[in-house]
């Protein structure tokens, strides 16, 4: 049996698909706000740690 047969027998399997399509969208919405909004000088001081060579462990 194919796996669409077990999913079109589950009552009310279209809120699944729904809530979790507006569960991504708002996540993707607010990372996108949250990048246009974010402080550029601390973005690029944030991109440039990996190339720092001073390690301080």
């Amino acid at each position: 049996m194919k796996f669409i047969n077990y999913l079109e027998k589950i009552i009310g399997v279209d809120v699944y698909a729904l809530s979790s399509f507006i569960i991504f969208f708002l996540f993707f919405i607010g990372v996108v706000l949250w990048v246009w909004k974010a402080d550029k000088k601390a973005m690029q001081q944030i991109s440039n740690i990996p190339l720092e060579e001073d390690h301080n462990y």
